[in-house]
Formats: structure tokens, C-alpha cells, sequence
């Protein structure tokens, strides 16, 4: 199903029950298996994680979880902007399945459904590329929720709650947008046009318990946040402050 609705720059494996796919990836990374447009997609994941090794669970066959692996040509330091790439792939590849479907990106990694988190990115560098993990809540129930503020495309009633054909389109859709960004492109409008921070009033909450305030108003090619006070952030938890 997923291979016929890609092409073939993508080798796509699913596994039923795995600890990570993004350690499945790492390890074909080791052995010097992995190709550029290397995925793995998987029906479970006992030791799913999110930023900053945060776990994510998601019960059989609910949620969207998958990683690939890519080889950037453009320099290193541009990398880091692939993490909002991704999310625009997936917001894009949602719309393309329902053009009046309108998810929106929290910087640096949520994929947003109205006031709830449908989505992550997690991403790190592997050999001479980038390892690339996604995760969608696709069939969840609110009792199957991992947090208080995360959502689902089911409670949002999204008309395709088929993970490979969510899969195929988001593949699609990177690959485009993928070649455009190797090409030299900047996309950062496009990030911006469907970031729910851009604009906003946020506290970033740094991992050592520091915090900062102020007006997020860009992104950097290589996907940092810039302020309006010109400073930019590279890690940290946003809020939105109303």
C-alpha cells in the first residue's frame, strides 16, 4: 500500500513491535546498511522518545510513528532547519488528504490541532546524516491520550485515519520539499506563514530551569528562533503567553 503511492527514493520497512525506530536506523547507520531514504515504520514502540529523551507512548496501532534517514548536501550547520521542514511536510501532506484541515507548528518540533499537540519531531545527527523520527496521533481516544494536552486527528474528526496513506503523503511531500531546501532554497517564509509562535509573546524555558521572555519573530536557516530583541534560541520549552 505505502509503496505504491511513493517513489522510489524511499525504502520503507515496517515492523510490528520495536524499542525505536530511530535506534532501529542508528544501528543500520552502524552497520553502514543505511541508505539515503532509509524508513522504518512500526505498529508499536516500547521505548519511544521525544526532545530531550522525554518518552512517548502510544498504544498498538493508534498513532503514526516512523523515521528515515537522509543525507543532506547543503552544509552541517543548516541541519538543524529539517526539523521544521518535517513539520511542514506534515502539515502539508494532512492538508493534501483534507484542504480543509489547517495544523499549525509550535516551535521547534509540535504539530498543532487547535490548542492540542497531534504531533512531534525528534531528530540527530547519524554517520554522514540525519536520523528524522516523527510521531502523529492518528486513532487515539481522549482515554488514550498521553498527556492532558495532546489530541488526536480522530477527535478531530480527520476523514483518513489510514496511517500509510498519511505516510505516503507525508513522504511525498518531504521529498519535495527536501529537494527545494538542497537546492538552496529558503523556506523559512513557509515556516513562518504556518507557525503558531511566530508573532507571539513566549517564554522559553532553557533544560537548566532559566527562562527567558519575548516576541518570537523568525527563524534562522538553520531553524533557530530569533526574538524581537535579536537574541536566538536554539533548545528549549516554548509557551505561548496571552
Amino acid at each position: 500500500m505505502i509503496s505504491e503511492n511513493i517513489s522510489r527514493y524511499w525504502r520503507v520497512s515496517v515492523v510490528e513491535v520495536t524499542g525505536s525506530t530511530q535506534d532501529d536506523i542508528a544501528q543500520l547507520v552502524a552497520e553502514e546498511k543505511a541508505k539515503h531514504g532509509e524508513v522504518v515504520a512500526t505498529e508499536y514502540q516500547s521505548a519511544g522518545r521525544g526532545r530531550l529523551d522525554r518518552k512517548f507512548d502510544a498504544p498498538t496501532s493508534s498513532a503514526l510513528m516512523f523515521s528515515l534517514y537522509v543525507k543532506p548536501e547543503r552544509d552541517k550547520s543548516d541541519w538543524s532547519f529539517l526539523t521544521l521542514l518535517t513539520g511542514l511536510s506534515a502539515i502539508f501532506a494532512l492538508a493534501k488528504i483534507d484542504p480543509s484541515f489547517s495544523p499549525t507548528l509550535k516551535w521547534p518540533n509540535d504539530i498543532v490541532l487547535g490548542e492540542g499537540k497531534v504531533g512531534g519531531i525528534i531528530a540527530q545527527v547519524s554517520g554522514d546524516g540525519i536520523i528524522i523520527g516523527v510521531g502523529i496521533n492518528v486513532g487515539m481516544t481522549k482515554e488514550e491520550l498521553p498527556v492532558d494536552h495532546a489530541t488526536s486527528l480522530a477527535l478531530h474528526h480527520f476523514p483518513v485515519l489510514d496511517r500509510n496513506l498519511i505516510l505516503a503523503s507525508f513522504l511525498t511531500t518531504f521529498e519535495e520539499l527536501f529537494e527545494r531546501w538542497q537546492s538552496g532554497e529558503d523556506l523559512r517564509h513557509l515556516y513562518c506563514e504556518h507557525s503558531s509562535t511566530m508573532g507571539q509573546q513566549v517564554r522559553i524555558e532553557h533544560p537548566d530551569a532559566s527562562y527567558k521572555t519575548g516576541k518570537a519573530v523568525d527563524v534562522t536557516p538553520a531553524g533557530e528562533l530569533i526574538l524581537e530583541d535579536g537574541s536566538r534560541v536554539t533548545v528549549g520549552d516554548i509557551v505561548h503567553l496571552r
